[in-house]
């Protein structure tokens, strides 16, 4: 079990995540262009594109325990989907209609990741780090709008999964991650997602006028 490294790993990710999350913060404004229908069709996508992700891995992954952790994830997921679906139709948004955006460069970067290193590194130790991360400034701006039902969906349901799925990743990366090449690999990768979310979401914010949008 390599928990020194993941330890070690774990501090590194989150002081570089923590410029994400910062950029975030800084759009919790009155003013903040944020309509909640257009933020939480962005949840939708990012929702059920883990979803799927995870769903496509379970078949491709060797490991059973790791196996089954996708499999977990990707249930979960599809249940998040179906929370934000539910609180868009009270809104006012027909969910059923909603169609996902193609092209997102950080699923299409994880689609083709081939090893179980770097499945997890990329999705449940690191993507959903930055999913609960975003998520909470997005609460936040929720809440400052009056919006308790959303925050308390995030809350009760949708957070407390991203932090199990990243302890989840934690533990799966100190079994599996036991050399110094795996974890050479694991560190590439983790980065990687982080350049890439980091890049999409400055390009987002920018469209939408606030970092303070959800993840996954």
């Amino acid at each position: 079990m390599s928990t020194a490294f993941v330890r070690e790993l774990e501090a590194w990710k989150t002081e570089r995540l923590d410029a994400i999350v910062a950029t975030g913060r800084t759009s919790i404004t009155a003013d903040a262009p944020a309509d909640a229908t257009r933020m939480l069709q962005i949840a939708l996508a990012n929702e059920i594109s883990v979803s799927e992700l995870a769903a496509a891995w379970v078949a491709t992954t060797p490991e059973v325990d790791v196996k089954i952790a996708f499999a977990r994830q990707a249930g979960d997921e599809a249940g998040h989907f179906m929370l934000v679906s539910e609180r868009l139709g009270a809104l006012g948004f027909d969910a059923a209609a909603f169609q996902p955006p193609v092209g997102n460069p950080l699923f299409e970067y994880m689609r083709q990741l081939p090893t179980t290193v770097e499945r997890i590194a990329a999705s449940l130790f690191t993507l959903e780090s930055i999913a609960y991360g975003v998520n909470e400034n997005f609460m936040a701006l929720c809440a400052q709008r009056g919006d308790a039902e959303t925050v308390r969906i995030y809350r009760e349901y949708i957070q407390p999964d991203e932090r199990a799925h990243q302890e989840l990743g934690q533990r799966l990366l100190a079994k599996y991650a036991a050399t110094a090449e795996h974890q050479a690999l694991a560190r590439a990768t983790a980065a990687r997602v982080l350049e890439i979310a980091g890049a999409a979401r400055a390009a987002a914010a920018a469209k939408l006028g606030t970092a303070c949008f959800p993840g996954c």
